[in-house]
């Protein structure tokens, strides 16, 4: 893996599969899937509890935030940086209360800065009983990478979440996970009542997301001295698969420039009757890097948006299995035939871009179901070898976008 350093453990909990919690690639580093279990052991003694009385002590939930963020700190002091030099993170979450816990332990370690921030509710996480899965991108502090702090007056923050709505940091814009809210609930312009929902007019996924596009996206974009001709990739979280069609053709009348876009449903948002949660990354008007939109030759109907480079940055657009023959299901796990098949494509994509998909650097897998990830992983290893697996996998809610689909996934690829 050229320019890549990691930080990885040989046997997930016990298991054959080897696991990449940290990749350093040129001045980025990326933390990615951290829950709260020993990467090697499995359990964690400090997050379980006392045998006899596993609810003795902190709580549950508090106790598994803590143990992953102290993890983080301690990774992100070994590569070179802190917590200070954050520029974005992604959380998962199966249930509402460990959004609370996890938000309080959060703001005691990042301090009076949290990047920009985006946070769904899943099926569940990669471990059965997990409640927090948390990903995370930084920079090492060096001259020209400092943090821009953005606080455009139109993009509120949520309350008790405390993150910067928007970063800049070289040549990129950071914005976080935007919903059609103020800080308390949602705007009055997208409320439907319940009286007229059924008859007439945008449903909620329409009105939200061009929201969210005109509102809060343009003026977070306008804020780093950005524009939507340089966004890079967004990510559309949608309550059904369903929906997924109409906040495209929302984004596609607006947004008339070609981007990865990652679209998967999502059991639920931080606000009541919030139906679609978008992030962003862009680049600066006046950037160095150059967006190029990479020509790729991958079958039809694979993914939503394009293949984005951006300087040492490949960015793909949301890979779905589309086609095959589940006749022949005897053959091999679904999973496993699926991510071969997304590994393929995330494979031409970097080469599109000059180098290898040896070079992810940060893999994203939507599953329908958890427990069939060694399918996932056996597609890794059989193109891969022992490399280890720098993953995030959480299970929203069924079906995915293309029938019969197992997965979804979103890969970050290094280009040197």
């Amino acid at each position: 893996m050229a320019g890549i350093e990691l930080r990885a453990v040989e046997h997930l909990a016990g298991s054959g599969i080897a696991y990449a919690y940290a990749v350093k690639a040129g001045p980025w580093l990326f933390l990615t899937g951290h829950e709260a279990f020993d990467f090697a052991a499995g359990a964690a003694p400090d997050v379980e509890g006392p045998s006899a009385f596993p609810s003795y002590g902190a709580p549950r939930l508090k106790r598994e935030a803590q143990y992953i963020l102290a993890r983080m700190r301690k990774t992100l002091g070994e590569l070179g940086s802190d917590f200070k030099h954050s520029v974005r993170v992604d959380q998962y979450y199966p249930v509402y209360e460990a959004v609370r816990a996890y938000q309080l332990a959060r703001h005691g370690e990042f301090g009076d800065y949290i990047p920009p921030s985006t946070s769904v509710l899943m099926e569940r996480l990669f471990k059965r009983d997990s409640h927090i899965s948390m990903s995370l991108m930084a920079v090492l502090p060096h001259a020209g990478y400092e943090i821009g702090k953005l606080y455009p007056k139109e993009v509120p923050v949520p309350i008790g979440s405390f993150f910067v709505p928007a970063i800049t940091c070289n040549d990129f814009v950071f914005v976080a996970g935007q919903m059609a809210s103020d800080e308390n609930a949602l705007d009055a312009s997208v409320r439907l009542p319940k009286e007229t929902r059924n008859w007439g007019g945008p449903n909620a996924v329409r009105r939200q997301t061009e929201f969210i596009i005109k509102k809060r996206l343009e003026p977070a974009l306008k804020a780093g001295e950005s524009s939507w001709p340089n966004v890079l990739k967004a990510q559309i979280y949608v309550p059904t698969a369903a929906d997924i069609a109409d906040a495209l053709d929302v984004w596609q009348q607006h947004v008339p420039h070609p981007c990865a876009i990652t679209a998967v449903p999502t059991k639920g948002f931080g606000f009541v009757d919030g139906a679609v949660e978008i992030n962003l990354l862009a680049l600066r008007d006046g950037a160095k890097r150059r967006k190029e939109v990479l020509k790729v030759d991958l079958p039809p109907m694979v993914s939503y948006g394009a293949h984005v480079r951006a300087g040492e940055l490949v960015l793909a657009s949301g890979l779905m299995p589309v086609g095959g023959d589940e006749r022949f299901d005897g053959l091999a796990h679904a999973a496993q035939v699926q991510a071969l098949t997304a590994l393929s494509c995330a494979e031409r994509i970097a080469k599109a871009a000059g180098t290898s998909g040896a070079n992810i650097v940060r893999a994203q897998w939507f599953m329908t179901d958890a427990t069939q990830f060694a399918g996932v992983q056996l597609a890794w290893t059989s193109r891969f070898g022992s490399a280890p697996h720098p993953f995030v996998c959480v299970q929203p809610p069924a079906p995915l976008p293309a029938p019969g689909a197992a997965l979804t996934a979103d890969f970050w690829i290094y280009a040197p």
